[in-house]
């Protein structure tokens, strides 16, 4: 699993009949210092989260489908947690 911050959601008009009815968002992968790391990737969201909120993503297909209960989608990242405070080696660090 890895961090990222939501930069915010995408609106598709025509998506595969697996996605119809899924929040799809855009999701920048951030350290636990919260400094972008890597270009950014679009996430089938399964927790409600929202531009700014720094949220637990699963970037592997297989497991992608197991958690969303549709094996033949075509997804590879899920997000699967808002992080609501987050401590790394001792210190807390923003959210």
């Amino acid at each position: 699993m890895k961090l990222a911050r939501v930069l915010g959601s995408i609106t598709s008009t025509h998506k595969n009949k697996e996605l119809e009815g899924e929040k799809l968002l855009w999701l920048q992968p951030v350290g636990p210092d919260g400094k972008e790391e890597g270009k950014p990737v679009l996430a089938v969201d399964r927790v409600d989260a929202g531009k700014g909120d720094l949220v637990i993503y699963l970037d592997e297909g297989g497991s992608a489908k197991l958690i969303m209960g549709k094996p033949r989608a075509p997804v590879r990242v899920v997000v699967v947690g808002v992080v609501d405070s987050l401590t790394w080696e001792g210190e807390s660090c923003k959210k």
